[in-house]
């Protein structure tokens, strides 16, 4: 499954540099995304370097997650894909 991260997960003042949010394909419900609980998150940088995540929680009503990963995320990544495995 394939995703697009869409911001850092934060306030107006203060952002998670290692917390996303992602959309889903597919997933447009909390439903679906409270189905996606647990499962690993690979982002691929443009260098090559694989940085690897875990989807934590479904985020809002429209499908969205939360993923956390194991080192900061760089801003260049909102906008991308990602894989859901």
């Amino acid at each position: 499954m394939e995703g697009i991260i869409v911001n850092f997960r934060g306030s107006n003042h203060v952002k998670s540099g290692n917390q996303m949010i992602i959309l889903p394909k597919g997933s447009d419900s909390k439903d679906k995304a409270a189905k996606l609980v647990g499962k690993t998150v690979t982002w691929t940088s443009p260098a090559g370097k694989e940085l690897k995540g875990k989807v934590n929680a479904a985020h809002g009503g429209n499908g969205a997650v939360r993923v956390l990963f194991s080192t900061g995320m760089p801003g260049q990544a909102i906008g991308t894909a990602v894989k859901i495995e």
